[in-house]
């Protein structure tokens, strides 16, 4: 059933897809009469890649420095460097190359560089009784453009994590003006990602597609927008491991901006079934104490698992979700579709090589109710703090997906 009350906005920006499409940085750079621009990127595709160079020759001079030290997950010791570096650099405009954890570091160094505030006062706020306070960031952004070297929804949002050792939740911030201007999915920028990336972030693309078809009521724009991106991120996780061929990787990349659309057009990730809160809430908890794990993986060890335990709280959701994936039909009883829909999504992962078992990301069980107390404390996934009196329950299920 359609909902017809809804809002939607729309953000300006410009995209560029397919061979050769960097040659028009210039062109954004231009546009936004920028003259010194700063490129943050990892190590990886600075050092084992032509791409840096070869965006250093297109942008000749305009290119005031490369800031190539951003790591997994965004630590905020590194982005302080980028921020330090951009202000060396007198930069006027951000080039962030990569994927999520550099996008959204990107958008960090962007707000550090022009708010005065304490750090503290930045980040969004989390009372125990009430809704989150993201504080107001008036002061004008340095614009930002972003070139992805591997799908991800973090290139056109506007709210960033970033990793701090000294707390067990990541900060956040939020500043819809540090949306880009202009994004990059460039054929040879995509396929400078190891075969393992492109195959993590499509798994990522696809987990959340497939949970956005949950959603019992969807505006029209919003239906759209998620059965489009699961089409493509279906249809294309098996191929992005080809290192020769880019548009299955620019299929995922696709998929992973009409979720943002999605978001933009009204549907929201968390309001709708507590098999996508739960997965959500664990997985960040585990890569964040486990670097070495991804988010992809992550959710593939996890979905199938927690679907099975926790499905049944939302049957029409995942009734949805396995008519979806082929795997259940009208007219079969509604409480097989979570077990249905489990077993098709761990057969699709494990069809790529993608983990369903927590046993099988190399962690120890012992870290397994740390997981479950740092979920208590993400309150993108849990608003109403109902996850704090499920907190015996959500042990036996993260221990029923070891």
């Amino acid at each position: 059933m359609y909902s017809y009350d809804f809002r939607a906005v729309g953000y300006p920006l410009r995209l560029y897809s397919g061979k050769d499409a960097l040659e028009n940085l210039p062109t954004e750079i231009k546009r936004q009469n920028a003259r010194r621009a700063l490129v943050v990127c990892g190590r990886t595709v600075s050092r084992k890649t032509d791409l840096i160079n070869r965006i250093r020759r297109i942008l000749g001079d305009s290119c005031a420095s490369v800031f190539d030290e951003m790591e997994k997950e965004s630590p905020l010791p590194a982005v302080l460097r980028a921020r330090d570096a951009a202000r060396a650099a007198n930069a006027d405009l951000l080039i962030a190359v990569g994927a999520g954890s550099v996008i959204q570091a990107t958008r960090v160094v962007a707000i550090l560089l022009s708010e005065k505030r304490p750090l503290e006062a930045l980040i969004t706020q989390y009372p125990e009784h009430g809704p989150a306070i993201s504080p107001k960031l008036l002061e004008p952004k340095v614009p930002i453009i972003n070139v992805l070297t591997a799908a991800t929804s973090a290139q056109n949002r506007a709210g960033s994590a970033v990793k701090n050792e000294q707390l067990d939740h990541r900060m956040e911030f939020f500043d819809p003006k540090t949306r880009p201007v202009a994004i990059f999915w460039d054929a040879e920028a995509l396929l400078t990602a190891p075969v393992g990336l492109a195959r993590t972030t499509g798994a990522a693309v696809l987990w959340r597609a497939v949970m956005n078809l949950g959603g019992t009521r969807m505006s029209p724009l919003v239906e759209g927008d998620r059965l489009q991106a699961f089409r493509l991120a279906r249809n294309a996780l098996p191929r992005v491991v080809d290192p020769h061929d880019a548009a299955p990787r620019i299929d995922m990349c696709a998929a992973a901006f009409l979720q943002n659309r999605d978001a933009d057009n009204g549907g929201t990730m968390f309001e709708r079934h507590w098999v996508v809160r739960v997965v959500y809430a664990f997985a960040a908890a585990l890569f964040n104490l486990h670097p070495h794990v991804s988010q992809g993986e992550a959710n593939a060890a996890l979905t199938a698992p927690v679907m099975r335990r926790l499905g049944a709280r939302d049957p029409e959701a995942m009734g949805r979700i396995a008519r979806a994936l082929e795997a259940w039909h009208d007219g079969e009883p509604l409480a097989q579709a979570p077990f249905k829909a489990a077993d098709a999504l761990e057969k699709l992962f494990q069809s790529i090589g993608m983990p369903v078992r927590l046993s099988e990301l190399d962690i120890p069980r012992a870290s397994l109710p740390i997981i479950v107390e740092r979920s208590l404390k993400n309150f993108n996934a849990d608003p109403k703090r109902e996850f704090v009196r499920e907190r015996d329950l959500l042990l036996e299920v993260i221990e029923s997906a070891w």
